[in-house]
C-alpha cells in the first residue's frame, strides 16, 4: 500500500508548468506587481482591508511583534500566548522583549481556557492576546471577546492551521486587530516558503510595511510616506534610504505571489476536502475523544486524537504506512527554549496534550477510503484516554 502521508504537497503540476512557462518570460522575480496582486486576492478573500505577503508564516508573526512596539498601540509589553501552539507563535514575543504569559487549553477545541484566560488578566494586566485556532478549530470567541473587552486586551490571531474556517459568518483570521498565515508545504494553500498577515487598522498597515523591508518608506502609501518625509526633514535624494523603524528583511519573492495567485484559484475546493475529511473521522472514531468547537466550517489542518498508548499507536501506524505526529510541539512551558528562561508553569491540560495528543493525516490528496483506512487501525490499537 502507498504511504499515507500526514501532509502532502498542494502545488500541483498544473502550478509547475504555469510556473515555468511564466518563468520562461524572464520576468522581474524579486518582490513586485505580482506580490501586490495576490496581497488585494487575498485581502478580497479573506475580507480585510490590507494583506502583508512575507517569507513565511513565522515571519508574519515576528512583523506583528516588532510593528506594535514601533506603533505605540499597547498599553504595556505584557501578553498571554497559548500554550498549546507552534514555536513561532511565541518565540517572537520573547525575542522582542515581550514578557510572555501561557494560558492553558480547554479540553473541548484546544484553545484557550477561558476561566485561566480571566485569572491571567486579573493578575497580570496585559495588553495583548495571541490567539491559535487549534488544526482548524475555533477558540471560544464570544467568551473570549468578553474577557477581553473587560480587560481592555488586543487581540490578535495565528491563523496558520485555519485558513477557511469559518467562526459565524466570518473568515477566522478578521475577529483581531491582525492575522498571521503560513503558505507552508502541506498548508492549506503552499507559495514554497510563505505567509500573509492581514489588518484593518492602516496607522499599524504602513509601519508593517516598512518593517518588512528594513524599515525604509519607499513601500509605503504617498500620504504616509509625505508625512514622514516633512517630519525628519528628507528629501529627495535620501528618501530611498531612510529608514524610520528598525527593520527586517522579510519579503518573499513575486515567484512566490505567482504560486499563491494559482493557488487561491483552487482554495474553496481545498477546503471542502478537508472539512469532508474531518466529518469522516469523526463519525469513524466516536469512541475516541475528538476535537470539537463552534466553527461552522472547519478547514481541518489535522486530526486530533488522545490516546493512553501513544508510543505503541504511532510505531502501529508506521508500520501500517500511515504518517502521524504530535499534537502540534505539546505543551510549549514543557519545550527546552522556554525552560531555558522560564520556570515550568502548571498547565494541566496542555500537559495532557503534551503526553497523550496525536494527530492524524488531512490534507487535500486523501481520499475518504484512505480516512477510513486510517480510522480502522486507529481502532484496532488505541486505548482511549478521558480528556476531562
Amino acid at each position: 500500500m502507498k504511504q499515507i502521508r500526514l501532509t502532502d504537497n498542494t502545488i500541483s503540476l498544473k502550478n509547475i508548468n504555469s510556473l515555468i512557462n511564466w518563468l520562461k518570460k524572464n520576468p522581474r522575480l524579486t518582490k513586485g506587481d505580482l506580490t501586490l496582486k495576490f496581497e488585494k486576492i487575498f485581502s478580497k478573500w479573506i475580507k480585510r482591508k490590507y494583506s502583508i505577503f512575507v517569507n513565511s508564516g513565522s515571519s508574519a508573526n515576528l512583523l506583528i511583534a516588532q510593528g506594535l512596539l514601533e506603533a505605540k498601540i499597547l498599553k504595556n509589553n505584557t501578553v498571554i500566548a497559548p500554550a498549546v501552539s507552534w514555536v513561532t507563535t511565541v518565540t517572537p514575543f520573547v525575542q522582542m522583549g515581550y514578557k510572555v504569559k501561557l494560558c492553558d487549553c480547554n479540553n473541548s477545541d484546544l484553545g484557550l481556557d477561558v476561566d485561566h484566560l480571566e485569572t491571567l488578566c486579573k493578575k497580570y494586566k496585559p495588553s495583548l492576546l495571541i490567539l491559535v485556532h487549534v488544526l482548524g478549530h475555533a477558540n471560544n470567541m464570544k467568551l473570549i471577546k468578553k474577557i477581553c473587552s473587560k480587560y481592555k486586551v488586543k487581540i490578535i490571531e495565528d491563523t496558520c492551521e485555519a485558513l477557511g474556517s469559518t467562526y459565524g459568518n466570518k473568515n477566522l483570521g478578521t475577529l483581531g486587530l491582525a492575522s498571521s498565515f503560513s503558505f507552508y508545504y502541506g498548508h492549506h494553500i503552499s507559495t514554497i516558503e510563505g505567509g500573509m498577515l492581514t489588518l484593518d487598522n492602516k496607522k499599524l498597515y504602513n509601519v508593517l510595511l516598512s518593517i518588512r523591508s528594513h524599515g525604509w518608506g519607499r513601500d509605503l502609501d504617498k500620504k504616509e510616506r509625505t508625512r514622514l518625509e516633512k517630519k525628519f526633514n528628507i528629501d529627495k535624494v535620501r528618501s530611498l534610504y531612510t529608514f524610520y523603524y528598525s527593520g527586517f528583511n522579510l519579503r518573499p519573492t513575486d515567484l512566490n505571489a505567482f504560486l499563491g495567485i494559482q493557488q487561491m484559484k483552487i482554495l474553496s475546493k481545498k477546503i471542502k476536502v478537508r472539512f469532508r475529511n474531518f466529518k469522516v473521522y469523526l463519525k469513524n472514531l466516536s469512541n475516541l475523544w475528538s476535537q470539537k468547537s463552534n466553527t461552522k466550517i472547519v478547514s481541518n489542518f489535522g486530526y486530533a486524537i488522545m490516546i493512553k498508548n501513544r508510543k505503541e499507536l504511532f510505531d502501529y501506524l508506521r508500520k501500517n504506512k500511515i504518517e502521524t505526529r504530535p499534537l502540534i510541539c505539546g505543551n510549549m512551558g514543557q519545550q527546552p527554549f522556554w525552560l531555558k528562561k522560564f520556570k515550568k508553569p502548571n498547565l494541566p491540560n496542555a500537559e495532557k496534550i503534551h503526553k497523550y495528543g496525536l494527530y492524524l493525516p488531512n490534507h487535500e490528496n486523501l481520499s475518504e477510503k484512505q480516512v477510513r483506512f486510517i480510522c480502522d487501525k486507529v481502532k484496532s490499537k488505541a486505548l482511549p484516554f478521558k480528556f476531562t
